[in-house]
């Protein structure tokens, strides 16, 4: 029960009502306190322009923007993350009331397909725990799941374990742009994994101890990017540190979903302090073995740490400074640039 233990002392209060509209500078505002509900917010909005401020309290409910609430923000009243959690406990084989299990994508705390969303200054979590379902084979648990062009999370932490964050498109022929900056991300099992082309600038990964006896204990990224995308995944000038013993991650695997064979998937992992818990000699693995990683889009530049060192240099693909060039901010999210200023 470690993560409930951890959520509940961030802040007091279970949530289940909304809160009337005012005008702040010409935007339409909505407040959430504790007493209120998150989802009850995002119901109420009529239109584009929107912002929902959610005041500090554990706000234990699933929240899912739909597509019809784009221009949406949504961001906590304090500068501290920790401060507002919106938390749920569901897994990809929890069971449905109406038959069946939630899945992946179902099992998600948030769920946003919602064009040109923005979220700051919020925790999402799902503190889903496999110790307290030894039965399930579905363990999965994802804390968000993003799909919709120009999302972007500013000071956003996301916890979980296995599936944490799902950086995904609205469409299989989608190249949606989502933008991740100063946030902190944590798992062990594939924990940022999707379709997306997604900017993860100046973010913190963390991989978490696990209890067992194998490695590697899991994976920092998994992209399934579509072949016709030129970008998948972009981490740059951020770190990966571990709660686990050294060398027992890897930073990533292939995804190649079994219904989107043709995907390649595409990671970048530069300017980068990689810590002694990932593993050094043999970084990256495959998912399944009719998709080697070697044939993916797999590479690396100017990063530094323990866990960066090139050894081998066959099992760490390195861009040029020419190809570097191309695999920036703006290459990746191209005439949208949230980074603008910074």
């Amino acid at each position: 029960m470690r993560r409930r233990t951890l959520l509940g002392g961030i802040a007091g209060g279970l949530v289940a009502a909304g809160a009337a509209p005012a005008l702040a500078h010409g935007r339409r505002v909505l407040h959430v306190r504790p007493g209120g509900s998150v989802q009850a917010a995002v119901d109420a909005v009529t239109g584009p322009g929107w912002t929902i401020v959610v005041h500090p309290g554990t706000y234990r409910e699933v929240v899912n923007i739909p597509v019809g609430k784009g221009q949406l923000t949504l961001r906590g009243v304090s500068r501290d993350p920790r401060a507002a959690v919106i938390v749920f406990d569901r897994a990809n084989g929890t069971p449905r009331p109406e038959g069946g299990t939630y899945g992946t994508a179902g099992s998600a705390t948030f769920t946003s397909a919602a064009p040109g969303l923005t979220v700051r200054d919020l925790t999402l979590a799902n503190d889903w725990l496999r110790a307290d379902h030894p039965d399930y084979t579905g363990t999965q648990a994802v804390a968000a799941y993003v799909t919709g062009d120009r999302s972007h999370f500013e000071n956003v932490r996301f916890l979980a374990h296995q599936d944490t964050l799902f950086a995904d498109t609205t469409a299989l022929d989608a190249f949606d742009r989502q933008y991740y900056r100063h946030c902190y991300i944590e798992g062990d099992v594939d924990f940022v994994f999707g379709r997306a082309r997604a900017v993860f600038d100046s973010c913190h990964f963390r991989t978490l101890r696990r209890d067992v006896s194998f490695t590697p204990k899991g994976m920092v990224f998994a992209p399934a990017t579509a072949r016709a995308n030129p970008y998948g995944f972009l981490a740059l000038r951020g770190r990966i540190t571990s709660g686990a013993e050294d060398a027992a991650y890897k930073i990533a695997r292939p995804w190649v979903p079994s219904y989107e064979t043709t995907a390649w998937p595409s990671l970048v992992v530069r300017d980068t302090w990689i810590g002694p818990g990932i593993d050094a000699v043999a970084p990256y693995t495959n998912m399944r073995d009719a998709y080697p990683w070697q044939t993916m889009r797999f590479r690396e530049y100017a990063n530094s740490g323990p866990g960066a060192v090139v050894s081998v240099p066959e099992n760490r693909p390195q861009l040029t400074a020419a190809e570097a060039s191309e695999h920036t901010r703006r290459t990746y999210l191209g005439d949208w640039r949230p980074y603008a200023g910074r």
